[in-house]
């Protein structure tokens, strides 16, 4: 049911942003996700992605994301972390500054069996620390996440190995000073869906990626291919 309005909420917004300026960009994107299990209750949590600029053109962004994990139950977690990421300067602006983002987030997922596969969502808290070229920003942003991996080969009880299909979708909502930043309560939303291969602690999936960013003047519709590594200790 949440799915359902969530992906609603997304074909309504999404067109709405097509009738503003937007500009239209072609992006690679590389992750790596992991969770090592500690115990019976703790955990850590770590991801690194790396993305590109417009039409590939050297690197964007690096993203690095520690963090620990207490499961609650076998199919809920709580998590807090921290977040690093640079953003470089385009290659064609000289004399350009790398802009540096911290981020304290905090999240719960839950999960749950749907057909075969899993459904599992995610809501996360940000407080993000945003420097900026003549100033820096402080803003809070929620973001709720929904995967669904379902295999394409019939299985037993639990997924555990074999080929998938994973669809997803993101949504960003900003909480604080969303006047500094597009002036809007709606930030982005990235929709997704891969096809991937799974074994019990390494999961691998390529896809496209639909990521819709509000802008203060200027939407952006970001085409993106995503290459993805789950690991699982």
């Amino acid at each position: 049911m949440i799915a359902r309005l969530i992906v609603s909420l997304f074909l309504f917004l999404v067109p709405a942003m097509v009738f503003c300026q937007t500009r239209y960009e072609q992006t690679g994107w590389a992750a790596w996700f992991n969770n090592t299990k500690l115990n019976k209750k703790w955990g850590l949590y770590f991801d690194v992605q790396i993305r590109t600029h417009d039409n590939w053109n050297g690197i964007r962004n690096v993203l690095l994301r520690p963090g620990v994990n207490y499961y609650i139950k076998s199919n809920q977690t709580a998590t807090v972390g921290y977040l690093y990421t640079p953003t470089f300067p385009a290659p064609d602006i000289t004399n350009g500054k790398t802009l540096t983002e911290h981020r304290i987030w905090e999240q719960y997922t839950v999960s749950h069996p749907v057909f075969t596969g899993t459904l599992s969502h995610r809501f996360r808290l940000e407080q993000r620390f945003i420097g900026r070229a003549d100033e820096d920003i402080f803003s809070q942003r929620l973001r709720y996440f929904f995967r669904d991996v379902q295999p394409l080969v019939k299985t037993g009880q639990g997924f555990k190995k074999g080929p998938f299909v994973a669809l997803q979708n993101e949504l960003f909502f900003n909480l604080q000073n969303k006047d500094r930043l597009n002036g809007s309560f709606f930030d982005q939303n990235r929709a997704y869906i891969a096809l991937g291969y799974r074994t019990p602690k390494f999961d691998i999936e390529a896809g496209y990626l639909n990521q819709a960013v509000k802008g203060a003047a200027v939407n952006t519709m970001n085409n993106v291919i995503q290459v993805a590594a789950y690991t699982r200790f």
